[in-house]
């Protein structure tokens, strides 16, 4: 009889997988659940307001209306809107767009500086003659006092922070910035900043308003990056680290004013201005945390700024056109209005490649002020993609807002201070993040015997240690190849963890070159230098590189919740099939990818399944559990569910779920907690090896026959020897448990998930990439046949 009742089950539970359903308890249980923004939203909302811009342009002139005093203005202003969003450079749009904004002359800060970005991010090389024509331009009509007006009358703010835009844009491009014009526009805005550390319209005219703080917080960082002396040096032919800051406070106070005042519903500041220039304040406002590499704004009440700016434009967005529109002169003008919006969606969601930590004593933490800023401007144009970095406090950041970014840069030459950030930071790691550290200035020796106490509160396993990178670990050669002779070869360290390296930590310095490297204007150095300049990039790149396998995600992604039950509902109601991935403490995402690329070639292999190539990540005990026919897990040290995991799971396994975990890397210590665990969960069961003649190794499931498969085991070698291995053709040992004629419990002790994640993992011992793929295939196809036996 109950061999009977799990059949049924199978068939309804694999009905609700595979059928659109539209039962009152679906319609129910969505109306409980409040919806997040979700990365789709704003990739939705950001095409809504490209496709409106594309749909409004004149495609005779390829203009939209510019305003009479501004010529091209507008024009140039949607077309940097629509590049940042994602439109092609080549698209014949742009390119009438374009077109057009060649043939106008010079003869407006506004538009000068605005065409001056729209070439810049069109098709820089072929107009590079005009981008040099218009910063020459824009330094002929610089003031006295280092600002800009229209050009006649007095400077103001707004044409000030135009001109800055698209002279760092125009550099940034290949063309030439004499340096005066940089120092003459720092001690401007220094000296226009208000006492209480905003900006007002001009200087001394009124109170400050939230898009001219943000304006001088812009201005003044792109400024003193080329006015400040930098924080390394050459000096008779040494390389100077560690050189004192330039005393500087006056964006610490206003960023100060901003958090205090902070809002996107309104242009805060004076009264009476809320809705006045307000997507002009957004577009202002996304420049100052990109640029001063802030994921939060405010210290006691911290605003994450993408996010609540992300969801207040699409819910403003509207629903018909998907423009936006503002309330005063010049934002009542959609293709206005819609543009700024545009340029905060996008370019605030640019992929963050990495995070600077910042930890105690003092300012230890930011030795080298630009060196984040100078490594990521490297891998940009390497990888040909825009990108960001942040500053995170790891004391107040959740694990959450820690992957955001892939990697953590810790860097000093004084113990760190990072007292009770530890668990975290093991958190952080359990879940895909990497941590990149350094010992910097003249004497680091304090730093890395913290950093090494440190990490042993991160890893209490005594086998989590640093070891040095060998000449095999694909650092020296991911991306640029490291000298054999480079100072950094038998300095560098890591902690290999599950298939993966999880941390780099250097005994030298590495962001004092990148500090050197990216400043701008710099002299070539003696070959020596320069030599060691290239070497300290390449490591920094091939860090990021092996981290985040060239592909960091967008902002917007980590909008999405670890579970959304309203999500999993819909999808089920879209007869689409999903996999739970357990959470635990035996390194649950060692191997990250893993479960993803399984799902992805289902989807898409021979197969074609339809599956959501995402996984729902969830503990034992969520009450969510029962809606998935198979739920996953891998580990590689030890762990124990709790007792309530172990009820939850019971009753799982008994109502027709099925598990299928594997040991990463055959770790010794996985599978004997696996099957100590699974013991507590079913006391009255035993795991045994499946045969090889069972259904689950052949085909009539929809699978593959895998009755042999290829293994992979490490070879013997010597110390001077690179790691090898030794592939054979075996049966596949897999373990179950059965209940009512089926296998409830699937366990490979042999590695599957480091093969589905494709790492070259030598020392790993487990089943080759195609058969781990095949033998999780199987296992999928098992799950989702009522029939089979």
């Amino acid at each position: 009889m109950r061999r009977h009742q799990r059949s049924l089950l199978r068939i309804v539970l694999a009905a609700v997988c595979l059928l659109p359903a539209s039962l009152p308890l679906h319609a129910q249980f969505l109306n409980d659940i409040a919806e997040p923004l979700t990365a789709e939203q704003v990739r939705e909302s950001i095409s809504g307001g490209v496709k409106y811009l594309l749909e409004e342009q004149n495609e005779a002139r390829g203009t939209w209306n510019d305003l009479a005093p501004y010529p091209g203005g507008v024009t140039a202003l949607c077309t940097i809107a629509l590049l940042n969003s994602g439109v092609d450079p080549n698209d014949p749009q742009i390119q009438a767009a374009l077109a057009y904004l060649r043939d106008i002359p010079p003869t407006k800060t506004y538009s000068v500086a605005l065409q001056t970005m729209a070439f810049c991010a069109g098709d820089p090389q072929r107009d590079q003659m005009l981008i040099q024509r218009n910063v020459n331009w824009l330094e002929s009509i610089q003031l006295e006092n280092g600002s800009w007006s229209y050009p006649s009358g007095d400077g103001d703010n707004s044409n000030s922070q135009f001109a800055v835009l698209a002279l760092h844009e125009a550099e940034r491009a290949g063309a030439q910035i004499k340096l005066e014009t940089w120092k003459k526009a720092a001690e401007y805005w220094s000296g226009a900043q208000n006492p209480d550390g905003s900006w007002g319209y001009k200087i001394g005219w009124d109170e400050g308003l939230g898009s001219m703080t943000c304006a001088g917080i812009g201005a003044t960082v792109i400024c003193n990056e080329r006015a400040k002396r930098a924080d390394a040096d050459v000096k008779n032919g040494l390389v100077q680290c560690c050189q004192p800051h330039e005393e500087e406070d006056s964006l610490d106070r206003a960023l100060t004013w901003l958090g205090r005042n902070f809002s996107v519903r309104r242009n805060p500041g004076r009264r009476g201005m809320g809705q006045v220039w307000h997507y002009y304040y957004l577009y202002g406002l996304e420049r100052v945390g990109r640029l001063t590499a802030r994921r939060f704004i405010g210290e006691l009440d911290p605003h994450d700024w993408y996010r609540e700016g992300a969801e207040y434009l699409i819910r403003n967005q509207d629903p018909f056109s998907h423009s936006w529109t503002g309330q005063n002169t010049a934002e009542d003008n959609p293709h206005i209005a819609t543009s700024m919006a545009l340029l905060f969606l996008s370019k605030g969601r640019r992929p963050v490649l990495m995070a600077k930590l910042t930890h105690g004593p003092g300012e230890d933490w930011d030795n080298h002020e630009n060196d984040m800023a100078n490594l990521t401007a490297r891998v940009e144009k390497l990888w040909d993609i825009d990108l960001t970095w942040q500053i995170l406090n790891p004391e107040s950041a959740t694990v959450d807002d820690l992957l955001q970014a892939p990697v953590l840069f810790l860097s000093g030459s004084k113990s760190p201070d990072l007292d009770g950030t530890a668990q975290k930071m093991r958190d952080y790691i359990d879940r895909g993040g990497f941590l990149f550290a350094e010992s910097c200035c003249l004497d680091g020796s304090r730093f890395e015997e913290g950093f090494r106490k440190y990490l042993d509160k991160v890893f209490p396993e005594k086998e989590y240690r640093l070891r040095r990178a060998g000449p095999e670990h694909p650092l020296w050669r991911v991306e640029e190849l490291v000298r054999p002779e480079s100072p950094y070869v038998g300095r560098l360290w890591t902690v290999e963890y599950g298939c993966r390296t999880c941390v780099v930590f250097s005994e030298i310095d590495l962001s004092c070159y990148w500090e050197l490297y990216g400043r701008i204007g710099r002299p070539t150095f003696p070959e020596t230098i320069e030599k060691r300049l290239n070497d300290a990039m390449a490591v920094g790149v091939n860090v990021l590189a092996y981290a985040t396998n060239r592909e960091p995600k967008g902002k917007e992604a980590s909008f999405v919740a670890t579970i959304d039950a309203a999500e999993l509902a819909a999808a089920g109601s879209r007869g689409t099939i999903q996999i739970a991935k357990l959470q635990h403490g035996g390194g649950c995402n060692d191997a990250p990818g893993a479960l993803v690329n399984l799902l992805r070639t289902a989807a898409q292999g021979e197969l074609k399944l339809q599956v959501s190539t995402n996984e729902f990540q969830i503990t034992a005990d969520d009450p969510n559990l029962k809606r998935f026919v198979l739920a996953f897990m891998h580990g590689r040290h030890d762990f124990r569910f709790t007792p309530k995991e172990q009820e939850s799971l019971r009753e799982y396994l008994t109502n027709g779920g099925t598990l299928f975990a594997d040991s990463i890397c055959a770790s010794p210590q996985f599978a004997a907690a696996f099957q100590r665990e699974i013991k507590q969960v079913l006391p009255d069961s035993q795991l045994e090896r499946i045969p090889v003649t069972d259904t689950l190794f052949r085909d009539s499931a929809g699978g593959s026959d895998i009755r042999k498969v290829k293994r992979r085991d490490p070879v013997e070698r010597q110390a001077d020897q690179p790691l090898a291995t030794r592939t054979r053709e075996v049966e596949p040992e897999l373990l179950g448990i059965k209940i009512d004629g089926r296998w409830a419990v699937i366990f490979s002790p042999y590695d599957i998930s480091c093969a589905l994640e494709q790492h070259e993992a030598m020392e790993c011992r487990g089943y080759t990439r195609e058969d781990a793929a095949r033998i999780g295939l199987n296992v999928l196809m098992y799950t989702l046949s009522p029939d089979t036996e």
